[in-house]
């Protein structure tokens, strides 16, 4: 948004920045920048910025994510999760508290993660009794399936989320073609 930002005000839009967690709405809650709570390394480490102190590796700290309190739980939204999946849910805990997960949706940016990182997220992420998984584009086809497996789920609660992929309180998953 900083390269158009002149052309979408122009537009009539409105850019509103969250240095941290706000409700945006009823239900609805962003957290703002992520804090890294655990070492997690979810970016791709080759990405550079430039900063007033020279050019530094861009670990994208303005990583955030959108929680929707549900009757059945949260629903955790993320984008490619570069803030690491547990210190999301950190975030998200130190807003609501211990509230079941009925789901997390969107990217874990596990894909080139080692057994062992996502062993370690798999043990990490039971703690919160998650009911369903739609881990799309950079979580990776072998980490969701590893995951799904050491979550204790099954094709219904944790699918790859493709073209056609959907998510509802009242049907859960609803795997696309490229998921089946």
């Amino acid at each position: 948004m900083i390269g158009i930002r002149k052309e979408y005000e122009a537009t009539g839009g409105r850019l509103v920045l969250h240095p941290s967690g706000a409700e945006l709405a009823p239900g609805i809650y962003f957290t703002g920048p992520v804090q890294r709570v655990y070492p997690e390394h979810n970016w791709s480490g080759s990405g550079r910025v430039l900063t007033p102190s020279g050019l530094v590796e861009d670990n994208v700290p303005e990583d955030s994510t959108v929680v929707l309190d549900t009757r059945k739980g949260l629903v955790i939204l993320t984008g490619c999760g570069h803030a690491g999946i547990m210190s999301i849910m950190t975030a998200v805990e130190k807003h609501y508290g211990n509230r079941p997960i009925f789901g997390i949706i969107g990217g874990l940016h596990l894909f080139a993660a080692s057994d062992d990182v996502v062993d370690w997220t798999a043990i990490k992420l039971r703690e919160y009794h998650v009911a369903n998984l739609l881990a799309a584009h950079c979580t990776g086809i072998e980490a969701t399936y590893q995951l799904r497996t050491k979550l204790g789920l099954n094709r219904q609660t944790a699918a790859v989320a493709g073209v056609g992929s959907s998510f509802s309180s009242a049907n859960g998953i609803v795997a696309g073609p490229l998921a089946k």
